[in-house]
């Protein structure tokens, strides 16, 4: 072989090679993607917002008289019992009342003498709701045990028995008001309608029921008016949750849903129920200054008082409202979903090459979707596809 023959040779080499290099050098690289498999695995569709806790019964103390109030020796927090004395007034000197004065506070004794009847009367009906559901928990606690009944209708059943026991405790505590208001009323009628009452003669302010403090209006001593507030007095051990959510969401709850309460500051979440959706919306700002119409909802707890005695009045909690859950649901990251052509598409992964699939959606809670129709377990579906996925590009896991 001439050396005019060596030297093509290696020029067709060189060449080859070189041609080899920019077909290799261009071809068409493989996408990278993300992927997730298609589980089984519980679903659950809720609602999360932020609510905070109140007193379900609390009492305003007013000043039965005007006068002087001593100062008050109790802080906020402390525990109080019922008639247990909270302060006491220096009525002022009292005026002779006229005809149509003494009738008005005759009619205020009179008024509150009849509060205090409906009041027993409310405590009747309470207690009879109490014994009945006390009664229809214990009937079907058997029925419960030998498989005839479901759970959960023994659970509403003992939700029921709670509601009715904290109702019959709020109805004892307006007859403890009552007496309280119509003591209050002759106090008044006593101390102000008798021009000749010893001025020097202190006006005792007892407390209406067990509580504690939840706020003081008038801690120093001062005159103050008839009728102005002294101070707040709340069962802290009888909470509520009262939680405002948008309209929109609030039409989806109703009275007896679930209710879970996260990051509250306890070591697990507690459980409750939906009490009362209220019918009145109002309108709120929003952080980015958006007006909202929003709608309280209020809970109560029913997980046992011991796991959250702690909590008090106006603690913040976050509600969970449970619209639907299964424990055994076909579902998907929602970031793989994608409209098109008036229904719901992904990317399957395929031998390395992503291939278009509709799919038929269920429920979804933002970040898991329910996939009812065109998936199998165990396929590999691609998420947060872009414009440069079609369907047969060669595609690469990250």
């Amino acid at each position: 072989m001439t050396a005019q023959w060596q030297r093509r040779i290696t020029w067709f080499v060189v060449v080859l090679i070189i041609v080899a290099a920019l077909v290799y050098g261009f071809r068409p690289q493989p996408r990278l993607v993300e992927t997730a498999s298609v589980i089984r695995a519980p679903l659950q569709v809720a609602i999360e917002e932020e609510g905070k806790t109140r007193v379900i019964d609390r009492y305003v103390i007013t000043a039965p008289v005007a006068g002087t109030a001593c100062r008050v020796d109790l802080n906020v927090g402390d525990r109080v019992d019922k008639n247990q004395l909270l302060l006491t007034i220096s009525p002022l000197q009292s005026q002779a009342l006229d005809p149509r004065s003494r009738a008005v506070a005759e009619a205020r004794v009179a008024a509150a003498e009849a509060a205090l009847r409906a009041a027993d009367q409310n405590v009747d009906s309470a207690r009879a709701d109490a014994e009945l559901a006390d009664n229809e928990l214990k009937r079907l606690q058997p029925l419960a045990e030998q498989g005839h009944i479901s759970v959960t209708r023994l659970d509403q059943a003992t939700a029921q028995k709670r509601s009715t026991a904290a109702a019959l405790r709020s109805a004892e505590f307006a007859v403890d008001v009552a007496k309280h208001e119509l003591e209050a009323a002759r106090t008044a009628l006593r101390y102000t309608g008798n021009p000749s009452s010893n001025t020097e003669d202190r006006v005792q302010v007892l407390a209406p029921v067990d509580g504690r403090i939840l706020k003081l209006q008038h801690e120093c001593e001062g005159v103050v008016a008839r009728g102005e507030p002294l101070l707040e007095i709340g069962d802290t051990r009888s909470l509520e949750i009262e939680t405002d959510v948008l309209s929109a969401s609030a039409v989806q709850i109703k009275p007896g849903m679930t209710v879970l309460y996260e990051r509250w500051g306890g070591e697990k979440s507690l459980t409750g129920q939906v009490r009362r959706v209220e019918p009145v919306g109002f309108t709120k700002i929003s952080a980015l200054g958006v007006e909202e119409q929003r709608v309280l909802i209020i809970s109560d707890i029913t997980s046992p008082p011991e796991e959250w005695q702690t909590l008090g009045d106006g603690y913040r909690v976050e509600s969970r409202f449970i619209l639907w859950e299964e424990q055994d649901v076909l579902q998907i990251p929602a970031s793989a979903l994608f409209r098109s052509d008036g229904q719901w598409t992904l990317f399957v992964m395929q031998d390395n090459r992503a291939r278009r699939r509709a799919v038929k959606v269920g429920r979804s809670n933002g970040l898991s979707a329910q996939i009812l129709e065109g998936l199998t377990e165990g396929e590999a579906v691609i998420t947060h596809p872009d414009d440069t996925i079609d369907d047969g590009v060669r595609v690469k896991r990250r």
